[in-house]
């Protein structure tokens, strides 16, 4: 997975790091969703709920063409975000 960082059009907080937001990605189990809303139909844009190597969820909003990742904007997960990604990986699990 390639990441376009030239010029991230947000700021990293201490919580999170480049590396984190990048293995969010790479989470076997993230969630990926595409927005039902007319604001985001412009320009698609995605968004990303994984969790990285060292354990820190992390809520992205992404666009990409296929190749390369362009993060907009990423934070670690509310409360309530953390409990939807945990019941939605607990219904993975279940179902093997």
């Amino acid at each position: 997975m390639e990441f376009d960082w030239s010029n991230p059009p947000f700021n990293l907080d201490s919580s999170l790091s480049i590396r984190d937001i990048e293995e969010s990605f790479e989470d076997p189990f993230a969630v990926r969703l595409l927005p039902d809303s007319p604001r985001f139909s412009a320009q698609a844009r995605y968004f990303n709920m994984g969790m990285s190597a060292g354990g820190t969820g992390v809520f992205s909003v992404y666009r990409t063409n296929g190749k390369v990742f362009r993060v907009l904007y990423a934070r670690a997960f509310e409360p309530e975000e953390k409990l939807f990604y945990e019941r939605r990986l607990n219904r993975t699990l279940i179902n093997y």
